[in-house]
Protein backbone atom coordinates (compact mmCIF):
# COMPACT_ATOMS: atom_id res chain seq x y z
CA UNK A 1 0.00 0.00 0.00
CA UNK A 2 1.13 3.84 -0.64
CA UNK A 3 1.98 5.73 2.44
CA UNK A 4 -0.47 8.90 2.55
CA UNK A 5 2.35 11.49 2.67
CA UNK A 6 -0.13 14.35 2.63
CA UNK A 7 -1.96 13.03 5.03
CA UNK A 8 0.92 12.67 7.19
CA UNK A 9 2.09 16.41 6.86
CA UNK A 10 -1.35 17.67 7.44
CA UNK A 11 -1.20 15.91 10.99
CA UNK A 12 1.68 17.23 11.90
CA UNK A 13 0.97 20.64 11.10
CA UNK A 14 -2.41 20.26 12.90
CA UNK A 15 -0.43 18.76 15.90
CA UNK A 16 1.95 21.74 15.75
CA UNK A 17 -1.45 24.10 15.55
CA UNK A 18 -2.89 22.34 18.14
CA UNK A 19 -0.10 22.57 20.63
CA UNK A 20 0.09 26.52 20.09
CA UNK A 21 -3.80 26.46 20.58
CA UNK A 22 -3.28 24.95 24.18
CA UNK A 23 -0.83 27.10 25.25
CA UNK A 24 2.00 24.95 25.35
CA UNK A 25 5.42 26.67 25.54
CA UNK A 26 7.14 25.11 22.70
CA UNK A 27 10.91 25.33 22.32
CA UNK A 28 12.73 27.79 19.52
CA UNK A 29 15.14 24.70 19.07
CA UNK A 30 15.31 21.22 19.71
CA UNK A 31 16.40 17.77 19.27
CA UNK A 32 13.36 15.72 17.64
CA UNK A 33 12.67 12.53 17.80
CA UNK A 34 10.41 10.71 15.16
CA UNK A 35 9.22 7.17 16.07
CA UNK A 36 8.93 4.23 13.62
CA UNK A 37 6.95 1.44 13.96
CA UNK A 38 8.39 -2.09 13.46
CA UNK A 39 5.09 -3.99 10.88
CA UNK A 40 6.31 -7.03 12.76
CA UNK A 41 8.71 -9.90 12.27
CA UNK A 42 10.16 -8.46 9.14
CA UNK A 43 11.43 -5.65 9.94
CA UNK A 44 14.99 -4.91 9.19
CA UNK A 45 15.99 -3.33 12.33
CA UNK A 46 19.94 -3.35 11.71
CA UNK A 47 19.96 -2.24 8.04
CA UNK A 48 17.23 0.79 9.17
CA UNK A 49 19.56 1.99 12.01
CA UNK A 50 22.36 1.63 9.49
CA UNK A 51 20.67 3.99 6.77
CA UNK A 52 19.24 6.52 9.06
CA UNK A 53 22.84 6.77 10.76
CA UNK A 54 24.53 7.00 7.57
CA UNK A 55 22.14 10.32 6.60
CA UNK A 56 22.92 11.86 10.32
CA UNK A 57 20.44 10.50 12.80
CA UNK A 58 20.51 9.04 15.99
CA UNK A 59 19.21 5.75 16.63
CA UNK A 60 17.66 4.02 19.47
CA UNK A 61 15.29 0.78 20.17
CA UNK A 62 12.97 1.31 22.53
CA UNK A 63 12.41 -1.23 25.95
CA UNK A 64 9.39 -2.98 24.16
CA UNK A 65 11.31 -3.66 21.18
CA UNK A 66 8.73 -2.54 18.72
CA UNK A 67 10.02 1.12 17.90
CA UNK A 68 12.54 2.34 16.30
CA UNK A 69 13.63 6.25 17.85
CA UNK A 70 15.28 8.21 15.19
CA UNK A 71 16.62 11.46 16.70
CA UNK A 72 18.20 14.65 15.00
CA UNK A 73 21.87 14.74 15.93
CA UNK A 74 21.70 18.54 16.82
CA UNK A 75 19.06 21.14 17.58
CA UNK A 76 16.71 22.34 15.03
CA UNK A 77 15.05 25.42 14.55
CA UNK A 78 11.14 24.69 15.52
CA UNK A 79 8.41 24.97 12.88
CA UNK A 80 5.37 22.81 11.19
CA UNK A 81 7.57 22.73 8.12
CA UNK A 82 10.87 21.73 9.59
CA UNK A 83 9.78 19.03 12.02
CA UNK A 84 7.90 18.13 8.50
CA UNK A 85 10.69 18.00 6.80
CA UNK A 86 12.63 15.73 9.22
CA UNK A 87 9.61 13.37 9.53
CA UNK A 88 9.49 13.01 5.71
CA UNK A 89 12.78 12.21 5.65
CA UNK A 90 13.05 9.59 7.99
CA UNK A 91 9.28 8.07 6.89
CA UNK A 92 10.87 7.56 3.38
CA UNK A 93 13.85 5.72 4.60
CA UNK A 94 11.65 3.63 7.69
CA UNK A 95 9.14 2.45 4.98
CA UNK A 96 11.77 0.91 3.29
CA UNK A 97 12.38 -1.57 6.17
CA UNK A 98 9.71 -2.22 7.39
CA UNK A 99 9.04 0.38 9.80
CA UNK A 100 6.01 2.60 9.71
CA UNK A 101 5.40 6.54 10.96
CA UNK A 102 4.44 6.69 14.72
CA UNK A 103 4.95 10.14 15.90
CA UNK A 104 6.98 13.01 16.72
CA UNK A 105 8.43 14.88 20.21
CA UNK A 106 10.52 17.21 21.08
CA UNK A 107 13.60 15.13 22.63
CA UNK A 108 15.12 16.88 25.88
CA UNK A 109 17.32 14.14 26.75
Amino acid sequence: MKHDYEGQRRETFETFDALQAQGETLPKRSIVEIYLLAEGADAKWAAAEKALRAKGFATERDQEGDTLIVATRADIEISPASIWEIERQVTEIGLGFDFVPDGWEFGFD
